[in-house]
């Protein structure tokens, strides 16, 4: 429908019914517009920024949005999954140039330095932003994910060239694997990604409802992408919920270990294990996830 067929009046009402941020006085701002991501508010009082995962949507988050109010929560959606259109991620990197957009929106939202929480991929691009722009928000989150994935797919001190030569192979074997093999693929990983049974179809909706090839490569982006030279740049408190996989057999003090290296440039670090509990935290150990997020906002 045209914008000339509404009235000033009708367009700022439809606007912030919408949760579009409007200047107080003076021409209507342009809502963010991006091919890379898509923004939706929920609630009012401080901002939290909420990045989900590979294949995965801002469902992510419902339970913790409903179970944590008083803030005014922005929730990502990455262009290419759950069944948004690609949009500029059908081609090239997707995390990075996703971290900039999400750097764009804080900046052009006019948000002072709101707090981030990032899952799995959301947390590799929390952790780029906190890097990259590190005045851009208060703190961050990163929820089970490790700074440099390539250490797990190649092992420790694999160089460059081998840590490539995975993850293309990675990349390959997705790319050729037919549509029931994907869909064998997601509900196996989902199943071990996800303990708590009832959360799993919408995950696995997710994943199958988004743009293979956008997926794949975001999957060997991550693997390739060292974070951890980029830590140090980061200048706000980072806290880091972790979990350890079925799938990595080793001594849990060996795994606590990995962790605490591969985070030990960040400045303010707070890293913490959750036990019993698998990929999604929010959903396995929603009553715990909980009460660490109310601490991490609260600055405790």
């Amino acid at each position: 429908m045209s914008f000339t067929l509404f009235s000033r009046r009708t367009f700022i009402a439809a606007a912030l019914a919408a949760g579009a941020v409007l200047p107080v006085a003076g021409a209507l701002a342009a809502p963010f517009a991006s091919e890379r991501i898509t923004v939706r508010t929920e609630g009012s009082g401080p901002d939290v920024i909420l990045i989900p995962g590979l294949n995965s949507s801002p469902r992510t988050w419902a339970s913790t949005v409903a179970a944590v109010p008083g803030y005014r929560y922005h929730l990502v959606q990455v262009s290419g999954f759950a069944g948004q259109p690609a949009g500029a991620n059908k081609e090239g990197n997707v995390a990075a140039p996703v971290a900039e957009e999400v750097a764009r929106y804080i900046k052009e939202s006019n948000l002072k330095a709101p707090a981030v929480i990032g899952h799995s991929m959301g947390g590799t691009i929390g952790m780029m932003l906190a890097a990259r722009h590190p005045d851009s928000l208060s703190r961050l989150m990163v929820v089970d994910m490790f700074p440099y994935l390539g250490m797990f797919f190649a092992g420790p001190g694999a160089g460059t060239d081998k840590v490539t030569a995975v993850a293309d192979q990675v990349a390959a074997g997705m790319r050729a694997a037919s549509a029931d093999q994907r869909r064998e693929r997601a509900n196996a990983t989902i199943v071990g990604m996800v303990d708590t049974e009832s959360m799993r179809a919408g995950a696995i909706s997710d994943s199958m409802s988004s743009d293979a090839d956008v997926g794949i490569r975001a999957y060997r982006e991550l693997i390739v992408t060292n974070l951890i030279p980029e830590l140090q740049n980061i200048a706000v408190p980072v806290t880091v919920l972790y979990i350890q996989p079925k799938t990595v057999p080793i001594p849990a003090a060996q795994f606590d270990a990995a962790y605490k290296g591969a985070y030990s440039p960040v400045k303010a670090l707070t890293l913490t294990r959750i036990p019993d509990s698998a990929h999604f935290i929010m959903w396995d150990q929603p009553a715990r996830f909980q009460a660490e997020m109310k601490r991490f906002l609260s600055g405790q």
